[in-house]
């Protein structure tokens, strides 16, 4: 239920008052797994406070704790028992990653440390170590908006969005907000390889996991194998690079 994610009111029979019991969406991380298996209310119920950053319950708008993001994770539609997102809730993911199988070693080494006791569920013993609290990424959203972004570097992701409405392989293109994802990514991508300005190779770089999961393909686009990244590594072969 919707409550569960964002929280509910609950009467105090003490008090004879309700009083607001915050869900698990009042945290810095939300960790969304198997998000698909989840029915359409549940996961619209992350639309608010995806966007606005707060949730509305009982007609009283809470804010979110800052800084506040959601990570999720999917299985393949054909699954049993998945349901698919919504396209205003893919739009409001910045950035859709996927992760392929483990190479042969790799899955060597994984079954290897497993028979040898490793328990996934510690963390410490896995060596997950904090790496940055709430004020070193406040620092790093400063840092970020300092970075320069030119005319023509705007400009370059338009024309990339743009395309994507208009290919005939797509039945749904990048929408604007997609646009501002993909350049708030290369800026701060920009940031991270040491440079306070953005290149068309920032912009390349995000243009995959920033625009995969906001375009749909057309049925018989599918049938014919055609995927979304290859659509879009067309477009970036296509569209004409500023100089």
């Amino acid at each position: 239920m919707p409550s569960d994610v964002t929280g509910s009111l609950v009467y105090d029979t003490r008090s004879a008052e309700f009083s607001f019991q915050p869900g698990p969406v009042f945290t810095n991380l939300l960790l969304a797994d198997e998000i698909n298996r989840t029915p359409p209310k549940t996961q619209s119920s992350l639309l608010e406070a995806m966007e606005e950053r707060q949730v509305t319950v009982d007609g009283t708008p809470r804010p979110l704790p800052d800084p506040f993001l959601v990570a999720a994770t999917q299985n393949p539609v054909e699954y049993e028992g998945t349901y698919p997102l919504p396209e205003a809730q893919l739009d409001r993911f910045l950035l859709k990653l996927t992760i392929p199988l483990p190479s042969r070693q790799d899955e060597i080494d994984v079954l290897t440390r497993h028979a040898e006791g490793f328990n996934p569920r510690d963390l410490h013993a896995a060596g997950v170590r904090p790496v940055a609290g709430p004020a070193d990424l406040e620092a790093a959203r400063v840092a970020v908006a300092k970075t320069t972004i030119s005319p023509e570097i705007t400009a370059y992701v338009v024309d990339i969005c743009r395309a994507t409405r208009e290919s005939p392989s797509l039945t749904l293109g990048v929408s604007p907000r997609g646009a501002t994802a993909l350049l708030a990514t290369a800026r701060a991508w920009a940031w991270l390889t040491g440079r306070d300005y953005v290149i068309p190779d920032d912009v390349k770089a995000l243009a995959l996991p920033a625009l995969r999961h906001r375009v749909q393909l057309r049925p018989e686009a599918e049938m014919e194998g055609v995927t979304a990244d290859s659509v879009i590594n067309a477009i970036l072969a296509h569209v004409p690079v500023p100089r």
